[in-house]
């Protein structure tokens, strides 16, 4: 006979417990915490992780002012909005973006459902005060973004080559290759970040034509997991080749997997100079479900572990800062500076949206637009054919 649902764990069962008119099924303890993984899998780990703090954010709030956390009133949540809304920072500027505040909304709203209470965000006050907001906000030209700079093909090629030119040592080197790499297959194949650090050693494959195909296992657009495939060019100069610098980085991969620290010193020492292409040379044989970006110890070792979002913005504005660029210009770079750089630069060399989409995953045109009137704003603008 089945364990009835009642005996089992309550906070794991949360919530397989909550809602539904209908009596409540005797499930097992195994079967309900299935149920919770599944569900709890619906969603991405960033997901949740935004949901979780935005919902910390909103009980801190409501304990703070004396309200109701659960279930919350209409009336709370839309007093919660106005005050974030009326919340500037120490140079009088606004705190917030209205995306922020659209992010709350859905936390708490998820929140609500998961536990079996009406949504108050549903109600007309809410989405009300929230469209206010966004009103408001558009009336004073006030909506806080912080966009990150494109890197174009010069920047890209510039930082790639001051890098290698001062790497000192081989922990340097080994830094370098995978610097490079990060910003050369990042560049090429326009990836996010997060599709950047999700790559394992079997996701990328040569191809004898095309230079290098990236499987995507899943993005930030393909929660489901169909997947996609990203082609990286073998170009004419092996400096700023992608594929080369995948395969320069491999072997760093393949020789700290076999022989660890030693055997990567080995093959460094070992190692020809880079002056032309490797990339269709006898490929490493590394372990296919290990991360392909790894993060590396200041002795040089690599970690077991794939390199976070994080440290791929980190590694940019370091490669950056160091090539010599100002830092008023490092302070607007980041991870997603490969991909908007991409758009920029494809534009400007006259490629059309959906060329450009092909390689972004962008589902429509006026989404890669977006990057055209913000970074390229004389690209296609009847305003070049004026006769001025």
């Amino acid at each position: 006979m089945r364990e009835p649902l009642v005996n089992a764990d309550a906070d794991a069962l949360s919530i397989v417990l909550s809602g539904g008119s209908a009596p409540l099924p005797e499930l097992s303890v195994d079967v309900a915490a299935r149920i919770e993984r599944s569900m709890a899998s619906a969603r991405s780990a960033g997901t949740r992780r935004a949901y979780a703090s935005a919902w910390r954010r909103f009980e801190t709030w409501c304990t703070l002012h004396g309200h109701q956390v659960m279930p919350a009133h209409p009336a709370t949540v839309a007093a919660y909005l106005v005050g974030a809304a009326d919340t500037l920072t120490v140079e009088g500027t606004r705190a917030y973006a209205p995306s922020t505040f659209g992010k709350w909304v859905a936390a708490i709203a998820d929140r609500h459902r998961a536990t079996g209470h009406d949504n108050p965000c549903g109600h007309e006050m809410v989405r009300a005060t929230l469209a206010g907001i966004r009103r408001d906000y558009a009336s004073a030209g006030e909506r806080p973004r912080n966009p990150r700079a494109p890197l174009l093909t010069s920047d890209i090629t510039t930082i790639v080559e001051y890098s290698r030119r001062s790497s000192i040592g081989w922990a340097s080197e080994v830094l370098e290759r995978r610097d490079t790499a990060l910003l050369l297959m990042g560049y090429t194949g326009a990836f996010r970040r997060s599709e950047l650090v999700a790559l394992e050693c079997r996701d990328v494959r040569r191809d004898r034509l095309d230079g290098a195909h990236v499987r995507i296992r899943k993005s930030k657009t393909d929660q489901d997991g169909t997947g996609a495939v990203k082609a990286l060019p073998f170009t004419d100069r092996h400096e700023s080749c992608p594929v080369c610098a995948w395969v320069r980085w491999l072997q760093i991969v393949a020789a700290f997997d076999t022989g660890g620290r030693v055997a990567v010193i080995r093959m460094l020492s070992r190692a020809l100079e880079f002056d032309s292409h490797i990339c269709r040379g006898t490929l490493p044989a590394v372990e296919k479900r290990s991360p392909l970006f790894r993060s590396v110890r200041k002795n040089g070792n690599l970690s077991d572990t794939a390199l976070s979002g994080a440290a791929v913005h980190a590694a940019i504005r370091r490669r950056a800062t160091r090539a010599g660029y100002d830092p008023g210009t490092v302070a607007q770079l980041g991870g997603h500076s490969l991909r908007s750089g991409f758009v920029t630069q494809a534009f400007r060399n006259g490629a059309d949206a959906h060329a450009i989409m092909r390689q972004t995953g962008h589902t429509t045109p006026a989404m890669v637009e977006t990057y055209a009137h913000e970074n390229a704003p004389l690209v296609g603008n009847a305003v070049t054919e004026l006769g001025l």
